[in-house]
């Protein structure tokens, strides 16, 4: 299963590439003893996964100009490790559905050993960043057991002993997607569609009407990615279009939706 060091690797890797001149390469490699300047941030992490995850930096790159030329490549450095570190906790919940949230992020004494390894080469260059990971999953929380359930013969009738019981979770989900249940995704209604020639498309002007596929009559979907997830009829909410719901996928079609936006 992957970890929370496992998605910061490969987020790193692909942000450092992106954000720095020459496009440098980030690959694991034997550990190496940084010179003098090195610097260091540390993280501090809660939740599914906790605790302190530190990236040692080699202080040859605060002369290497890799986030731009004038740029105070210390402060760039924190903002990009800031990012990695961000980045990571939404990868793992994204991979294992393990949620973690950043508590902090802040320059760090440069001492003390690594876990990890990596050469940032960029041409004939190679800085030597190091990682000490002391991220853990966190200790499972008992769960509490439901009170048993009243005798027959107590007196209480069956409509008292339902309303005793704990709600079940929404749509029926398990503990690990109800995880997902606070990520915001993005919606949107679709009244029709249409396919038309680019030449067409081109030639378009203001009062042109194009013609949709659905009768004005018909209901209009609700769409998350790239998945319809309900139906129904537009109505208007204090001066806004809404949509008054009246049919929605299956809740196992619904998931579908989240999982094409991963």
């Amino acid at each position: 299963m992957k970890t929370y060091f496992d998605c910061w690797a490969g987020v790193a890797a692909a942000l450092f590439s992106q954000a720095l001149v020459g496009e440098p390469e980030l690959a694991e490699s034997l550990p190496k003893p940084l010179g003098d300047g090195a610097f260091a941030f540390a993280a501090t992490l809660a939740g599914d996964a906790e605790g302190d995850f530190t990236v040692l930096l080699d202080g040859a790159l605060l002369a290497a100009s890799l986030l731009g030329e004038g740029m105070d490549q210390k402060a760039g450095w924190s903002e990009l490790v800031r990012e990695t570190i961000d980045a990571a906790a939404g990868e793992l919940l994204a991979r294992t559905g393990k949620k973690c949230r950043v508590i902090s992020v802040a320059e760090a004494p440069a001492g003390g050993e690594a876990t990890h390894a990596f050469q940032l080469r960029s041409g004939e260059r190679a800085f030597t960043i190091l990682v000490r990971d002391e991220v853990r999953v966190a200790e499972a929380k008992p769960i509490a057991q439901p009170d048993p359930a009243p005798d027959a013969g107590a007196g209480d009738s069956a409509a008292t002993r339902a309303e005793s019981r704990e709600p079940a979770s929404p749509a029926g989900l398990n503990a690990g997607l109800e995880l997902l249940l606070d990520v915001e995704l993005e919606t949107s209604l679709r009244f029709g569609s249409r396919e038309m020639p680019l030449g067409e498309i081109l030639d378009l002007g203001p009062g042109d009407v194009v013609e949709l596929d659905r009768h004005v009559a018909d209901p209009v979907d609700l769409i998350v990615g790239d998945k319809i997830v309900a139906r129904g009829e537009v109505v208007l909410v204090n001066g806004n279009f809404g949509l008054r719901v009246t049919e929605v996928a299956a809740p196992k079609r619904r998931l579908e939706s989240i999982r094409c936006l991963f």
